[in-house]
């Protein structure tokens, strides 16, 4: 089974997700960028798939950076650079018969690019539903923990906890 990549255009994402839209409008880019970082390494934990997000180098000068956060690798590209053009590169020395990248990006000529190298696409709104969707999994997973942790310190075993639910369900329907 291949190894799973996944590069994130990071700015794409605060431009399209509405909680971040919401802060980027009133001038907290560092905020949503925290904010994204905190929801992808959720995400990047539950599925399992490497992350990489990358920021453009125009909004935050300076040379190139690369740091780890939240077991995410962020990248800011070098001054004048795009993500466009670092994910075009990592696309290429990356998407190999090993590994299968996905660019999550709403940016239709980048798109078009990705498939032209072979890897596959997502956009901003696909991998916002499937953030919201491990979420939800995530939260019923802990729901699920939580009660076999209950039931696993409860005196009754699972024959008497079942003659118990039995006899219940009998009582109330009278």
């Amino acid at each position: 089974m291949k190894k799973e990549l996944l590069i994130i255009d990071g700015y794409n994402m605060i431009g399209s997700w509405p909680e971040l839209v919401k802060l980027k409008d009133r001038d907290k880019m560092e905020d949503a960028r925290e904010m994204l970082l905190h929801e992808l390494a959720n995400y990047q934990q539950y599925a399992g798939i490497e992350t990489r997000v990358i920021f453009d180098a125009q909004l935050v000068p300076g040379i190139q950076k690369s740091y780890k956060k939240y077991t995410l690798t962020v990248v800011f590209t070098k001054e004048g650079e795009t993500a466009d053009t670092y994910i075009e590169r990592v696309i290429g020395d990356e998407n190999l018969l090993i590994t299968q990248v996905t660019v999550a990006t709403s940016d239709l000529a980048e798109q078009w690019l990705v498939f032209q190298k072979g890897a596959l696409r997502k956009s901003a709104n696909e991998l916002y539903k499937d953030l919201q969707t491990a979420k939800k999994a995530i939260a019923l997973d802990a729901k699920e923990y939580h009660y076999q942790q209950y039931r696993r310190n409860s005196p009754w075993n699972r024959l008497q906890l079942d003659k118990l639910e039995k006899l219940r369900d009998d009582l109330t329907k009278k």
